[in-house]
């Protein structure tokens, strides 16, 4: 069953537990004069970028322009040659990827990240136990996890893959094993979401879908995402930034950015409509 054929369950109205109606947006992470050199070559270069609260920011721009850089500095995966970083007003330019991840800035990768040999159920409850505070108490039976059931259930039900609970991730569709990793995401209560190419490799049902979760995930949290689909882009995204040779080109909705000429030369095609 796909992504697509499961959304029945979840329901056009799917709620994730906590979430609140769009609010007035505030800037939650923010980049200022970010630059990264690799032995002389400018990777990125004088970059500012404002993601706001409850809303989807998509960072694009053509193969090379810089963007997986710029996602491994703001999750602190690369330390940045000049520049600032400030998540939710502290600054975050020499903190560690683990202490900014349990700050509540975390990052989904281009290669869906689930455990193949573990049930949709036990990977999103592996995921749970560090907010839970079980990471660290492995002395405790197996069934210690049992009381992240409930919580679990609601995220995997939130993405609509009740009736997979049981099955194992390696026997999931390819757009269902994405959207396992975005309820593994979630379940770490991210304030600021990275995702990286959430909708390559997936059929036009399954960006459809997973579209619709992001969207409702964007509800109370906000997320930055690199995305080639173009469509995604334009029907999803409330802010686009571009980037070209490590710089930024233009940020602004889709429509301003779509319209600009440099943009139409540098990436998207002078015949794109």
């Amino acid at each position: 069953m796909t992504v697509s054929q499961n959304n029945a369950a979840a329901g056009e109205g799917q709620s994730f537990p906590g979430h609140a109606d769009k609010i007035e947006s505030r800037v939650v992470l923010s980049a200022r004069g970010l630059r990264r050199d690799f032995g002389g070559f400018i990777a990125v270069n004088n970059v500012d970028l404002d993601v706001n609260h409850a809303q989807v920011h998509a960072l694009i721009g053509p193969n090379g322009a810089g963007k997986t850089t710029v996602f491994n500095l703001l999750t602190k995966f690369l330390q940045p040659t000049a520049g600032t970083i400030t998540l939710l007003d502290h600054d975050i330019t020499r903190t560690d990827p683990a202490k900014v991840a349990r700050m509540g800035l975390v990052r989904s990768f281009q290669i869906s990240a689930v455990f193949p040999h573990l049930t949709v159920l036990d990977n999103v409850r592996v995921a749970l136990q560090r907010p839970s505070g079980l990471s660290t108490q492995f002395w405790l039976p197996t069934s210690a996890l049992n009381r992240l059931n409930d919580r679990a259930m609601e995220l995997i039900t939130a993405v609509g893959l009740h009736d997979a609970r049981n099955k194992l991730a390696a026997d999931l569709s390819y757009g269902r094993k994405r959207v396992l990793e975005i309820a593994t995401t979630l379940a770490l209560d991210p304030k600021v979401l990275l995702l990286d190419e959430p909708m390559a490799g997936m059929g036009h049902e399954d960006v459809h879908i997973v579209s619709d979760i992001i969207r409702e995930v964007a509800r109370d949290r906000a997320i930055l995402m690199v995305e080639h689909n173009l469509k995604v882009v334009a029907d999803l995204c409330d802010q686009v930034t571009v980037l070209q040779r490590g710089e930024i080109l233009i940020s602004g909705d889709y429509q301003t950015v779509s319209n600009d000429e440099r943009v139409r030369v540098a990436y998207m095609g002078t015949d794109h409509e």
